[in-house]
C-alpha cells in the first residue's frame, strides 16, 4: 500500500496501460521526436503476469534499458517498444514481434530506507532492464550515454536540458461532481507517441540535491515538461546522448511547477548501472 501511494504522487510518473481520457489543453509543449533519439523505448511492465503500466526508458546497450525504479519495483516482467509512434500497435501492450521483452531490475538503494518530505520517497530511483535478445543497431542507430561521475556538480543555472519520453500530453476537463474522483492519472491522454521538449536545468543546492536534478516546469515560458508515462525517460545534456538523470516526479498532478528527476552520475548509480553492462 505504501509502495501504490507513492506511485500516484511519482512523477513524471508511470501510468496504467489501458487509462484513457477525454483530450484537453496539451501543457508538456513538446514536439514529435522523429529519429532523433532512436533509443528512447516505451516501456511496459507486468505485475502478476499482466500488463500494469507503462514508463519511458534509454537503450545503453544492446540488452540494457535505463528506466526508473518506481517502474520497475514489483514487476514480474517488460518489454519495450523503440518505435517513435507506438499507437495503434495491435500488440501493444503485450509481448509480439515488435517488442523487445526482458527483466526489470531495481535499484537496491530506491527508497532505502524511505523517508519523509517532498523527496526522500524517491531517492536512488534508477532501474534496470535487461533484454532476452539484443536490439539490432540498425534499428536505434545509436546507444545514449553515461556520464562523467559528478557532472552534474558542474553544470551552470540553465544549462539546456532536453526531454525525451512517451508521457501524456493532454489534460481531461472531468466535472467536479463526478464521482468516484479518478485517479490523477485518468485523467490524462495522449496518444504513445515518442516526443521531446528542450527545458533548462535549476541549479544550487536544495535538500538531496546531491542525489536528484530540479527543473522548472513552465510551459507558457517555453519551458518544456515532463508528465505521467514520462517516467524513467532520459533527461540529456542538451544537444547530447549523454543521460544526466531519469524523470522521477512532480509535484502535483498538473504537471506543472517544479520536476525532479534522479541523478545517476552519482558513484552509486554508476557503480550499480554498469554492472549490468
Amino acid at each position: 500500500m505504501r509502495i501504490r501511494k507513492r506511485l500516484l504522487v511519482l512523477a513524471a510518473a508511470s501510468i496504467g496501460v489501458l487509462a484513457t481520457a477525454a483530450a484537453g489543453l496539451a501543457i508538456t509543449n513538446g514536439q514529435p521526436d522523429g529519429n532523433n533519439h532512436p533509443y528512447v523505448g516505451l516501456a511496459v511492465f507486468d505485475v502478476n503476469g499482466a500488463p500494469s503500466h507503462r514508463c519511458s526508458a534509454s537503450l545503453l546497450s544492446p540488452t540494457v534499458v535505463l528506466t526508473a525504479a518506481h517502474c520497475t519495483i514489483g514487476t514480474s516482467a517488460a518489454r519495450v517498444w523503440f518505435d517513435e509512434v507506438v499507437q495503434g500497435n495491435p500488440e501493444y501492450p503485450f509481448s509480439g514481434a515488435t517488442s523487445f521483452d526482458g527483466v526489470a531490475y531495481t535499484n537496491p538503494n530506491f527508497c532505502n530506507p524511505c523517508g519523509n518530505g517532498l523527496h526522500n520517497f524517491a531517492l536512488g530511483d534508477v532501474g534496470i532492464i535487461v533484454l532476452s535478445e539484443p536490439v539490432p543497431l540498425a534499428k536505434v542507430n545509436e546507444y545514449a550515454d553515461l556520464p562523467a561521475a559528478g557532472l552534474v556538480d558542474t553544470l551552470k543555472n540553465k544549462t539546456k536540458i532536453d526531454f525525451v519520453g512517451y508521457g501524456v500530453q493532454f489534460q481531461a476537463q472531468i466535472p467536479g461532481n463526478v464521482l468516484p474522483q479518478p485517479p490523477p492519472f485518468f485523467r490524462w491522454a495522449g496518444p504513445r507517441v515518442r516526443l521531446y521538449a528542450a527545458s533548462e536545468l535549476v541549479s544550487g543546492n536544495f535538500k538531496e540535491s546531491a542525489q536528484l536534478m530540479k527543473f522548472g516546469l513552465n510551459p507558457g515560458g517555453g519551458s518544456g515538461g515532463t508528465c505521467f508515462g514520462d517516467s524513467g525517460g532520459p533527461d540529456l545534456l542538451g544537444g547530447t546522448d549523454t543521460v544526466l538523470a531519469v524523470n522521477s516526479f512532480v509535484t502535483n498532478v498538473n504537471c506543472s511547477g517544479a520536476g525532479y528527476s534522479s541523478r545517476v552520475d552519482t558513484a552509486s548509480a554508476l557503480a550499480w548501472i554498469n554492472s549490468f553492462l
